[in-house]
């Protein structure tokens, strides 16, 4: 394997799912190219963070493969397979409505980011002394690929890494919801931490009156450790299971967000959840996986707000745009969140 960027010694954190290019489409009927898929937005943000992350999927050979492993490499992320392979780039065509929601059309067949197997996605994970966590979740949940990633995440929780999952719901891409709801859950319930939007909830037709009551549901049907679920405008929730049983943390900005789009929003929460997390394990003697044990109050509202403001300064751009730790905290503290 060779070694870009950040030695693999140093790799903390890896994701593995899919990479495309989102032709979104303009106001004046043009289509505007952008890099997006959420295992490639998250791995960009988490090292735009200062997290040492991998990308474990091979990129194409093509124009547009050679141009999303040229952003990601500018970004810092390590290239777990940095030989391209001939399969060609993954395509999503993205409609906004009125509030900047996207919705997506997504070209699949035979792409360079499904090029991969459990075995090679364990052989990568191996060569990695001082990884802690893996992230998947959105497109690489298809029950198509079930034999890739669900051997894959049971392999590493084995191994005692944790595991991360992002339930990110794609129904355009899914002609029968009945095997895909049933492979997500089969993802969700190797996860040690979930994230969920109230939209994946609700398709994914769960027990409960509301989405805080199916996100409670998923506490006594996974191990899950910590559960973030954003509320859109409504801010989001942090569930933390613990001694008593699960506790809720809650925060919402106060000050009005003009949106331009939410492409990418749900990845840059991800991102700043788990590299505040992993900024919090540095401390010795911990681990991400003893922090979120610890379920200490303080620093389950301090994960929930810096994930929280790094998804306002996503939404606020065009597109899937990270930005750094120190912008997320200065975006703290210029704009504090209510919390309960």
């Amino acid at each position: 394997m060779r070694v870009l960027g950040q030695p693999m010694t140093a790799i903390r954190i890896a994701t593995a799912g899919e990479a495309l290019i989102d032709l979104v489409a303009q106001p004046d009927g043009r289509m505007l190219p952008c890099w997006g898929g959420a295992a490639y937005n998250l791995a960009r943000a988490l090292a735009l963070q200062g997290v040492a992350t991998t990308y474990l999927n091979p990129f194409s050979s093509d124009r547009l493969g050679r141009q999303l492993a040229a952003r990601m490499l500018a970004d810092g992320v390590v290239l777990a397979q940095p030989e391209p392979v001939k399969a060609v780039t993954s395509l999503a065509v993205v409609g906004l409505d009125a509030h900047g929601h996207p919705d997506y059309a997504f070209y699949r067949q035979g792409v360079a980011d499904r090029a991969i197997t459990a075995a090679s996605l364990n052989a990568s994970c191996a060569a990695l002394p001082a990884l802690e966590v893996l992230c998947t979740g959105g497109l690489a949940l298809d029950p198509q690929d079930a034999d890739v990633y669900l051997p894959w995440l049971a392999t590493q929780r084995k191994a005692g890494r944790g595991v991360v999952v992002d339930a990110n719901v794609r129904p355009a891409v899914i002609q029968d919801m009945a095997p895909y709801r049933a492979n997500i859950l089969q993802a969700l319930a190797l996860a040690d931490v979930i994230k969920a939007s109230d939209e994946d909830l609700a398709y994914l037709e769960l027990p409960g009156l509301d989405a805080l009551a199916q996100a409670r549901h998923l506490f006594t049907c996974t191990p899950v450790q910590c559960m973030a679920l954003t509320l859109g405008p409504e801010g989001a929730c942090l569930l933390v299971r613990n001694r008593q049983g699960v506790e809720v943390y809650r925060a919402k900005e106060l000050q009005p967000v003009q949106v331009v789009d939410t492409v990418g929003a749900g990845d840059c929460f991800l991102a700043g959840l788990l590299s505040c997390l992993l900024h919090h394990a540095q401390v010795p003697g911990q681990t991400a996986a003893s922090v979120l044990a610890q379920a200490d109050a303080a620093v389950m509202r301090d994960l929930l707000t810096h994930a929280l403001a790094h998804a306002t300064l996503c939404v606020m751009q065009p597109g899937c745009s990270p930005s750094s730790w120190a912008q997320v905290r200065a975006r703290m503290k210029q704009v504090p969140a209510l919390t309960a």
